[in-house]
């Protein structure tokens, strides 16, 4: 399985060093947010110009690192609708110009009232935020299928799909049959303190409904500290990897598996490279 390192977690820099880096350090890939990683772009519409991403791409390709996923993500619910508004239409470009990059997928979350926080608000569990969600999302399907790809959406126990059965209800509504949608797992996310236990049967939940829709896993391990979940190196905490890996190779074998903020990254590679190889 390929294993992938969101470039910022690596620092910020030009897309040649990132990519040297990401390859130095055991990575096949990246989830790229431009904005984010690489030095002097922001992403926006018309900053992706046939040279600028010539240029990203092949400082990272050049390094024998690839980009399979784009990272353009926005809240669809912020207060402020100028935000939502410049955020879909990011997303919607990213989409257009993601198959130049040699990417699949573009990754978003779904969002929070309580706006740049990104925490949890309990109006994220209405069904007015299921269908807020719904409606800014709902043109993206049709934009991936006009350039090849897909849009790629996660969960969040504190955003507005806050169980796995949300998210893919809302697959089901803007793309029956998930042909231009795919869902990313982050086991984490869908957790808190009075959840975490019950990881194992959400983990069965998402494999199950987004059986062969699966395009990334986010890999994060935690301890309890309090109230809070306190992330901690892949293979030290309390999340199940060496249960839960095994099984990702053999049901979902061309999901990538993706480092998003992990701890002692060298150290939490050789856990993850010694389980799925």
């Amino acid at each position: 399985m390929k294993i992938l390192i969101r470039p910022h977690d690596i620092g910020k820099g030009s897309a040649a060093w990132l990519g040297q880096t990401a390859h130095e350090w055991g990575f096949d890939g990246v989830q790229l947010a431009i904005a984010k990683a690489v030095e002097g772009q922001n992403g926006n519409p018309g900053t992706l110009t046939p040279e600028v991403i010539a240029q990203i791409r092949g400082g990272f390709n050049d390094n024998g690192v690839e980009i399979p996923l784009l990272g353009a993500y926005f809240n669809p619910v912020h207060s402020d609708k100028g935000k939502v508004r410049a955020g879909a239409e990011k997303y919607a470009d990213h989409l257009r110009h993601a198959a130049a990059f040699g990417a699949q997928f573009v990754a978003s979350e779904t969002g929070s009232y309580n706006d740049d926080k990104w925490t949890y608000n309990p109006k994220n569990q209405t069904d007015e935020a299921f269908r807020e969600v719904v409606e800014v999302f709902r043109p993206m399907p049709a934009v991936a299928a006009e350039s090849g790809v897909c849009m790629a959406l996660e969960g969040a126990w504190g955003h507005c799909m806050y169980r796995p059965e949300q998210l893919k209800r809302l697959a089901d509504e803007i793309d029956p049959g998930q042909q231009h949608f795919r869902f990313i797992v982050d086991l984490y996310n869908y957790l808190y303190v009075g959840n975490h236990e019950q990881r194992a049967k959400i983990f069965e939940t998402c494999l199950k409904l987004f059986h062969g829709k699966i395009c990334g896993f986010h890999l994060k391990d935690y301890q309890v500290s309090g109230d809070d979940l306190e992330i901690v190196p892949l293979g030290d905490g309390l999340m199940g990897w060496r249960d839960f890996l095994p099984v990702i190779r053999s049901e979902c074998p061309d999901a990538y598996l993706i480092f998003e903020g992990v701890k002692n990254v060298p150290q939490s590679l050789r856990f993850v490279r010694d389980l799925v190889g």
